[in-house]
C-alpha cells in the first residue's frame, strides 16, 4: 500500500515538472508573469516533492532518465524567456562566413552591407543589443560558428544544434556531480536539486545560457585535481574562464590552496587553456572591440542588483543623480579586496573546503554586482549542493520574481518583489552561515555591553 503511494506522489510531482516545464518552453512569454510564476512554482514544487520521495532511495538512473526526458521536451522550442539567442545565431553566421564577430556590431553591419542579408535581417529585430559589439569569448564564438554551420541559415536549426551542444554538456554535468557527490559522501538525492530544477532546464536547454559549459568544466577542475592530474585540473578551469570570465575570480582560492599553489603543472594547464580559448581576440585588434563592450556592459546596465542597489540610492540622496560608473567601480574593487581576504583566511586544505569556498566566492560576486540574470545562478547552485548550502536553491526558486519586470514598461522594476526576492535569500544565507552570524551578534553585543 505504502509502495503505491509512493509511486502515485512520484507521477504527481513528475507530471507537475512535465506540465511546468513545456509550459514556459512553448506557451509562457515573459511578459506574462503570473502564468510565468505559476509554471515555474508548479515545476519546483514538482522537483522538491521527487526530492522529498528520495529520502530512503538512491536510484540516480530514474533521476537521470526524467531529467533527460524534460531537456529533450525542449529540442524543438523557441526560447522566449531570453532573446540572448538571436545574438548567438548571429555571430555564428558571421564566423560560418569566416568573418570577425568583433569587428562590427550588428547596427553597423546591415548600414554597411550592400547586399541582402536575409538571414541577418531576420534575426536583427530580436537583437537586444544591435549597437554593441560581441561580449562572448572566441571559445562560444567556435560553438556559434559550428551551430550555424549544422543550421543552413534556418534559425530553428541552429538552436537545435547549439542546445546539442549544452545538452552534452549537461551530462558531463550530472555524471561530474555524481562522482563529487559520492567523493564527498553527499546524499544521491541531491541530484535532483540540479538535475530536475527548473530554473537550470530552463535556461541552459530552454534558453541557451553557457553557464552549464561553465560549471562542467569548474566540477571537471575539481574531479581531475582528486585524480592528482594537476595539469588537467588548471587547464579545465582556464577552460570555463574562456566560455565565461567569471571563474577567474577564483584566482586566489587556487593561490592559498596550499596543495596546488606551488604546482607548475597547474599554472600551465591554466596558462594554456586561457591562451588557446582567447587567441581569437588577437587578430585584427578583436579585443579592443570586445573588453570595450564589456566595459560599457559593466557601467551601463542594471537589473535585479540587490547591494547595489541599496548603494545606488544613497547615491542619489547624496549626488542627486545616478553614480553607476563610480559605484560599480567602488564595488568591483571592495569585491577584489574581499575575495583575496577569505581566501587568505580560510586557505583551503581539501578539495571540499575548496568548493565550499568557491561557493562564498561566487555568492559575494553574484551579491555586489548591478546586474544579475537568473541563469548567472547556475554554477553556483551546482557547486553549492556539493557542500551543504541552502543558498543557491533558494536563490534559484526566488529568482523568478525578477521577470515580473519584462510586463512592465521599460521593464521597470517593482520593489516589491526585489524586496521578496532578495529577503527569501537572506533568510538562506542567515540559515547557512548561522554560525558566523551569530558569533558576530555575539561580539557585537559584548562591544556595547
Amino acid at each position: 500500500m505504502k509502495s503505491n503511494k509512493h509511486k502515485a506522489l512520484l507521477l504527481i510531482f513528475g507530471a507537475f515538472l512535465v506540465i511546468g516545464v513545456y509550459s514556459l518552453g512553448y506557451s509562457i512569454s515573459r511578459e506574462n508573469f503570473p502564468y510565468l510564476f505559476a509554471a515555474f512554482s508548479l515545476s519546483f514544487l514538482g522537483m522538491y516533492g521527487i526530492y522529498k520521495l528520495q529520502k530512503y532511495q538512491e536510484i540516480w538512473l530514474g533521476i537521470f532518465l526524467f531529467g533527460f526526458l524534460l531537456r529533450f521536451i525542449l529540442s524543438h522550442s523557441i526560447p522566449l524567456l531570453s532573446d540572448d539567442y538571436a545574438r548567438f545565431l548571429w555571430d555564428g553566421e558571421i564566423v560560418r562566413l569566416e568573418g570577425n564577430p568583433y569587428d562590427k556590431t550588428p547596427q553597423k553591419l546591415v548600414e554597411d552591407s550592400a547586399n541582402e542579408l536575409e538571414f541577418f535581417e531576420r534575426l536583427y529585430p530580436y537583437l537586444n543589443s544591435p549597437n554593441y559589439y560581441s561580449v562572448y569569448p572566441p571559445s562560444n564564438q567556435l560553438l556559434f560558428g559550428l551551430a550555424a554551420e549544422a543550421s543552413g541559415e534556418n534559425t530553428l536549426f541552429g538552436i537545435i544544434s547549439l542546445r546539442s551542444f549544452l545538452l552534452l554538456g549537461e551530462l558531463l554535468v550530472f555524471f561530474g556531480l555524481l562522482k563529487l557527490f559520492r567523493r564527498f559522501d553527499v546524499p544521491l538525492r541531491n541530484l535532483v536539486l540540479y538535475w530536475l530544477n527548473p530554473l537550470v532546464i530552463l535556461e541552459v536547454i530552454g534558453n541557451l545560457h553557457f553557464e552549464g559549459i561553465v560549471l562542467m568544466f569548474l566540477l571537471g577542475s575539481l574531479i581531475a585535481y582528486s585524480k592528482n592530474k594537476k595539469f588537467l585540473a588548471g587547464t579545465s578551469w582556464g577552460l570555463a574562464i574562456g566560455v565565461k570570465l567569471l571563474p577567474f575570480v577564483f584566482l586566489p582560492s587556487w593561490l592559498f590552496f596550499r596543495k596546488i599553489k606551488f604546482s607548475p603543472f597547474f599554472w600551465i594547464g591554466t596558462l594554456l587553456a586561457v591562451c588557446i580559448s582567447f587567441i581569437g581576440l588577437v587578430w585584427d585588434d578583436a579585443w579592443i572591440n570586445f573588453l570595450q563592450s564589456i566595459r560599457l556592459y559593466q557601467g551601463k546596465f542594471e537589473f535585479n542588483a540587490s547591494i547595489y542597489y541599496l548603494l545606488r540610492e544613497v547615491g542619489f540622496w547624496i549626488k542627486g543623480y545616478n553614480t553607476i560608473e563610480t559605484l560599480g567601480k567602488v564595488l568591483s574593487l571592495t569585491f577584489v579586496i574581499w575575495v583575496w581576504f577569505i581566501s587568505w583566511k580560510k586557505a583551503p586544505k581539501s578539495l571540499f573546503k575548496l568548493a565550499d569556498l568557491w561557493v562564498l566566492i561566487y555568492l559575494s560576486y553574484l551579491l555586489l554586482q548591478p546586474v544579475i540574470h537568473p541563469w548567472y545562478l547556475i554554477p553556483g547552485l551546482g557547486l553549492s549542493l556539493m557542500t551543504g548550502k541552502k543558498s543557491f536553491l533558494v536563490w534559484s526558486f526566488a529568482v523568478i520574481f525578477s521577470y515580473q519586470a519584462y510586463g512592465n514598461p521599460n521593464f521597470e522594476e517593482s520593489s516589491f518583489y526585489l524586496v521578496l526576492e532578495y529577503a527569501l535569500l537572506l533568510i538562506a544565507l542567515v540559515w547557512d552561515y548561522r554560525p558566523q552570524f551569530f558569533s558576530t551578534l555575539n561580539k557585537l553585543s559584548k562591544n556595547e555591553s
